[in-house]
């Protein structure tokens, strides 16, 4: 099960991209807008991301990026951190 979670192929290019974003604060109509896609394209993106990573919304979603170091947020975490349990408050 910990494979899962720490996967580096577990995302696609994009959803990584769309993650960096959504780590970033941005709402589905401004990574629409950033990325020049549709805000449903976005919301599948979003909906299949969160199916991937097992995460139920997205701050859990983020906490399981930043755990895994798959974003930096303003040049803080930026390295893989160890295992945690994304279900842990």
């Amino acid at each position: 099960m910990l494979e899962t979670y720490n996967s580096t192929e577990l995302l696609s290019e994009r959803e990584y991209q769309v993650l960096e974003l959504v780590a970033k604060g941005f709402t589905n109509e401004e990574i629409a807008d950033a990325l020049e896609i549709s805000k449903r394209t976005v919301d599948n993106h979003i909906s299949n991301i969160l199916e991937k990573t097992r995460t139920k919304n997205r701050v859990k979603l983020v906490r399981w990026a930043l755990q895994w170091g798959k974003v930096c947020i303003d040049q803080v975490n930026c390295c893989q951190l160890p295992y945690a349990d994304p279900d842990t408050p």
